[in-house]
C-alpha cells in the first residue's frame, strides 16, 4: 500500500511541476463565459497565427467547417460520437491510428480536429508526432519556424510550437518540421510524457488529437500509445486489408478504442 501511494504522489507532484502556474495564467483565452466557465473569445496573444494557404486546403481536402456538404455532416457525425465517447469516460488525448500508409490517417485527423473545434464546449490542439513522415503543417500551407520535433529535442519551448489557423476557430496545431531518428525511443521517453502532461493539464476542456505513423509501417504508434487515453483508426475502404486492420487492433488492444472510421468509402451519403 506504501508502494501505490508513494506512486501516486509521485504522479500528482509530476503532473504540477509540468505546467508551472504563471503558464496557466497567461492563457491565450479572452474572458470566460460565466454560464459554463469556458472562453467566451479566444485571443491569440501567445500563440502565432497564420492564413491557411487556400490552394493547400483545396489541394489536401482540408473541409470548410462552415459548410454544409456531405462530406463536412460526414465529420459532424464522426465528431459527436467521437465526443460522446470521451465524454462518457472523461477522456481529454485521442491518437489517430492506421494500418498503413496513404489509409487517409492524417486528413481524418486534420478534419476532425476542425469539425471538435467547432464545438463551442471545447478548444483543439492537433499534435503531429508523426516523426516519420509528418506534413500537418504542409497541408495547412505552414513553413513552422519550430516543431514538436524541436520540442522533443529540447530545442524550443511547446509554447513556441504552436499556431493558429486563421479562419478554424479554438483550433490550434502543433506541427513537426523534421523527422526524427530513433522516434519509437523518443515517443516512448520521458521528454515525450512530460509535453503529453503539459499540453493535456493546461487547460482542462481541451482535446489534444495526435496524429502517429501507421501501426505496422513501425513501432512509434505502439510505443506512444499508453501515453493516450483513447484512440481511433482509420482504414481505408480498398485499401486496408481485412488482415492488416485486425492485426492493428490486437497490437492496440491495451488503448480504449472510440471507433473506426472508413475512409473514401463508395457509399454515397443520403440526403436528408
Amino acid at each position: 500500500m506504501d508502494r501505490i501511494r508513494k506512486a501516486l504522489d509521485l504522479a500528482r507532484l509530476e503532473r504540477q511541476q509540468a505546467v508551472p502556474p504563471d503558464s496557466v495564467a497567461a492563457a491565450d483565452f479572452g474572458p470566460a463565459d460565466a454560464a459554463n466557465g469556458l472562453p467566451a473569445t479566444i485571443s491569440y496573444t501567445r500563440t502565432r497565427v497564420f492564413a491557411p494557404s487556400a490552394e493547400a486546403l483545396e489541394r489536401n481536402r482540408i473541409l470548410n467547417p462552415s459548410s454544409t456538404n456531405a462530406a463536412v455532416m460526414a465529420f459532424r457525425m464522426l465528431r459527436t460520437q467521437v465526443l460522446q465517447r470521451m465524454d462518457a469516460n472523461g477522456w481529454r488525448s485521442l491518437a489517430i491510428f492506421s494500418p498503413g500508409a496513404s489509409d487517409g490517417k492524417t486528413t481524418t485527423a486534420i478534419n476532425l480536429a476542425v469539425s471538435l473545434a467547432s464545438d463551442q464546449s471545447h478548444t483543439v490542439l492537433l499534435v503531429d508526432f508523426d516523426f516519420k513522415r509528418p506534413n500537418i503543417g504542409a497541408r495547412l500551407g505552414l513553413n513552422p519556424k519550430f516543431g514538436s520535433d524541436d520540442a522533443m529535442g529540447g530545442e524550443a519551448r511547446v509554447e513556441d510550437c504552436l499556431y493558429h489557423p486563421e479562419g478554424f476557430d479554438r483550433l490550434v496545431i502543433m506541427p513537426a518540421r523534421a523527422t526524427l531518428k530513433n522516434s519509437s525511443e523518443i515517443l516512448a521517453g520521458p521528454r515525450s510524457r512530460e509535453i503529453v502532461n503539459e499540453l493535456r493539464a493546461r487547460y482542462p476542456e481541451r482535446i489534444v488529437v495526435f496524429d502517429l505513423p501507421p501501426v505496422l509501417s513501425a513501432d512509434d504508434a505502439l510505443s506512444f500509445a499508453p501515453l493516450v487515453e483513447c484512440g481511433l483508426i482509420v482504414a481505408a475502404e480498398g485499401r486496408t486489408r481485412r488482415k492488416d486492420l485486425v492485426r492493428s487492433v490486437e497490437l492496440l488492444h491495451k488503448t480504449p478504442l472510440v471507433g473506426t472510421v472508413l475512409n473514401r468509402a463508395s457509399d454515397a451519403l443520403a440526403g436528408y
